[in-house]
Parts: C-alpha cells; sequence; structure tokens
C-alpha cells in the first residue's frame, strides 16, 4: 500500500463503503464486486482500495478473530503481526511484571499494542514507515492509553518506559533473512535494548540456536501445531529458573506449557512400542524432547529424529499419539499389497527422517478401499521402516 492508495481508503466514503460490505460475503467473483461498487458510483481509486481492505479484513479473521472487521491492514503487517491470542499471553506478562508503560519498537499494524493496551496498559507504539504506522493509529484509536509514534525504534528516549515488546522489521532489501544483521534492529541492537530494560524480543522460530544469548528465556510458541514465533524475555518478563519453554495453543484448549532451565538431555533409543507419539513443533524447537520423553514413560526411535515410542497411551498436550498397527520395511511394492490387503483407501502420509516425497508415493501406491489409516515414513534403530498406525486424538 502506497500513501496515494492509503489517502483514498481514509475518507469517511471509503471507510463507510467498507464497513458496509457483508463481513462473510463471497469474494470470489472480483469482477462482478467491483462491477456492483462502479455502478453505484463509487471512483475507481475508492472501489480499488476498499476491495484490498475487503480481502485483507476477511484473511485477518484468522488472527484476529472479529476484532478484524474493524481494523485496516497492509499485506505485509498483516502477514508479520502476531495472532490476537498469542498478543494477549505476551501482555499477559507485562500486566503481571506491574510494568505500566511499555514500548512498542516496530509496532507494524498494532496488533500487539491493542493486546497491551486492552490491559490498561500505556502503550507508545513505535512504527518508521509512515503507512504502517497510519494504519496502526487507526487501529489503537479505541484505546486511549496507546499513541502512535512514526519514527525510528531505536532512537526513542526510554526515559518513562518500563519495558519494551521488540519485533524487528525485515531491513529494506533484503529478501531472505540469513543473518541477523537484516533485522532492524539488529539482535545485538535488540539485545543491548533488553539489558536496559525487562523485553520480550519476537523472533522467527528457526533462528539459530548458536545466536541465542544466556541469560534470557526463550519461549517457542506453536499454534495449531504450526510454530509461529521464538521470544526471548529479559529482566523481570524472564521467568526465574526457566531457560527453555514451549508454549502450545490448540484451538479452544488452554494454554500448555513445557518448560526447563535448559535444553534437556535426550532418553536412549529402545524398541519400538505399541505407541508412537509426534512432538509438537515448539517442543523440538526448545529441545524438550527428552523432558516429554520421560514424562510419557517413552524412549526414541533413532538418536537422529523426533519420534517418540511408548508401550501406553498418555495423554499430552505436548505431542499427538498413534497407535501402531504394524510394521513394515519400506518397500512400495510390499506396502501397496499390505494397504490393498486391508482395504486402505484413505491414508495420511507422514515421513521424518527419510528421503520420499509423499505427495509422489500416494500414486504408486494405488490406493483403493474404504478404511483410513495413518502411514509414517522414518528410521528405528537405523533401518527405514513404514509403519502403518492410527491416530489416538
Amino acid at each position: 500500500m502506497d500513501a496515494s492508495e492509503l489517502r483514498e481508503l481514509l475518507t469517511p466514503e471509503a471507510l463507510q463503503l467498507l464497513d458496509s460490505l457483508e463481513p462473510s460475503g463471497d469474494v470470489s467473483d472480483a469482477v462482478a464486486l467491483v462491477t456492483r461498487l462502479r455502478r453505484q458510483g463509487h471512483p475507481p481509486a475508492r472501489v480499488a482500495a476498499v476491495l484490498t481492505q475487503y480481502r485483507l479484513r476477511r484473511r485477518a479473521v484468522a488472527k484476529f478473530g472479529p476484532f478484524a472487521e474493524r481494523m485496516l491492514f497492509t499485506p505485509d503487517g498483516l502477514e508479520q503481526a502476531s495472532r490476537l491470542r498469542v498478543a494477549a499471553l505476551h501482555a499477559g506478562r507485562f500486566s503481571a511484571a506491574g510494568l505500566d508503560h511499555v514500548a512498542d519498537l516496530g509496532c507494524g499494524i498494532g496488533g500487539d499494542a491493542m493486546a497491551l493496551a486492552a490491559l490498561d496498559l500505556r502503550v507508545t507504539a513505535v512504527e518508521r514507515d509512515e503507512v504502517t504506522a497510519a494504519i496502526a493509529a487507526y487501529n489503537l484509536a479505541p484505546w486511549r492509553t496507546a499513541r502512535v509514534v512514526h519514527g525510528d525504534a531505536l532512537a526513542q528516549a526510554l526515559d518513562d518506559i518500563d519495558g519494551i515488546w521488540l519485533d524487528p522489521a525485515r531491513r529494506d532489501g533484503v529478501t531472505r533473512l540469513t543473518s541477523p544483521d537484516d533485522w532492524s534492529p539488529s539482535l545485538d541492537e535488540a539485545l543491548s535494548l533488553a539489558a536496559q530494560r525487562p523485553s520480550g524480543i519476537k523472533l522467527a522460530p528457526g533462528m539459530p540456536r548458536e545466536l541465542l544469548p544466556d541469560g534470557l528465556e526463550a519461549q517457542w510458541v506453536s499454534v495449531d501445531g504450526d510454530v509461529v514465533e521464538l521470544v526471548l524475555w529479559s529482566g523481570s518478563l524472564a521467568r526465574p529458573g526457566v531457560g527453555r519453554a514451549a508454549l502450545v495453543l490448540r484451538g479452544d484448549e488452554p494454554p500448555a506449557e513445557l518448560r526447563a532451565e535448559a535444553d534437556s538431555a535426550d532418553v536412549e533409543v529402545g524398541e519400538l512400542g505399541d505407541y508412537l507419539y509426534e512432538p509438537d513443533g515448539a517442543v523440538i524447537r526448545a529441545r524438550l524432547i527428552g523432558d516429554l520423553a520421560r514424562s510419557l514413560g517413552g524412549r526414541m526411535l533413532d538418536e537422529t529424529i523426533a519420534y517418540v515410542t511408548a508401550d501406553r497411551l498418555a495423554a499430552t498436550p505436548f505431542a499427538r499419539a498413534f497407535r501402531v498397527l504394524d510394521r513394515f520395511p519400506l518397500d512400495e511394492r510390499a506396502l501397496a499389497r499390505e494397504l490393498a490387503a486391508r482395504g486402505i483407501g484413505t491414508l495420511e502420509i507422514k515421513k521424518r527422517g527419510v528421503d520420499i516425497d509423499p505427495a509422489a508415493l500416494r500414486p504408486r501406491l494405488k490406493l483403493r478401499g474404504d478404511v483410513s489409516a495413518v502411514l509414517v515414513l522414518t528410521r528405528v534403530a537405523g533401518a527405514r521402516v513404514a509403519l502403518l498406525a492410527e491416530r489416538c486424538d
């Protein structure tokens, strides 16, 4: 979005038109919608700006729920924004720590600042991009305790700031994030801020672990099985004795968190049991598989693969469980015969530790029948195997 499109969007006529469109309406036929709006007398620039926002609002429901119906977005801002449920949990840390005035440095479209302001915290939201800052100001307008500053995050005075939330942006011209210096502020600059005030620094979940500093709490967050972010917490926002944490959010279930002082030691490799557990991605990223396995009375399938096996079924929010029905050598022809003999026509294929494309394998198995199952392609003590299983959810 450029400045001219923003000026068109922020007119009373455009905002009224946007709000008049049915939130759950069908946008698949864009030509028909444009034609209808043009026949109503709306100029092309207004129609283009409104239609872009209408589409973004529809996409934003997954992150912001009903709040999306009154917000404005940029495509990049929506993509990078924290999910509202995650932002609310982070805001709760600031509130619990008694930090009254929070600086949201690199606020984007204002999602995290909204969550902070909703807890009656004072928020100074700083954004260097002028258009994005204007969008954030619109989104934060309902909260009197929040204000938006258009400027450089590192240039802001922190004299009356109690805590910092920092979501570094991609530097101009960078297309692939291969270095901590690709972010603005850089990781070193962000850590310098974290040494001055209690801070939360939002990073990509795949940040190389050798770059993570000692002395901070590292928390990986997953939502419905997708690892969405890594947050480094400092000062009073970091919990005593917690160096690694995996926060797991699934549907309407209460949040679940696995915590440890440091990476957990692995358990030994053992025989395949009756049950197979696939740890949540946040648990894997936090390297807490060993603690999870011990809580399940389990053992590893292979030293290099993040599958846990056990002889009993135990409920856990930190892994998905499968009952093992059979074990075969990883041979396509033998697999096709076994699946056909069981009448398996619907097959979920999972793989870990083997170089096989499930999408390419599926048609070669020639599935037929009414039975559903799960096929896990992996290694057990170094041997390539196929495990026929069923979900225990």
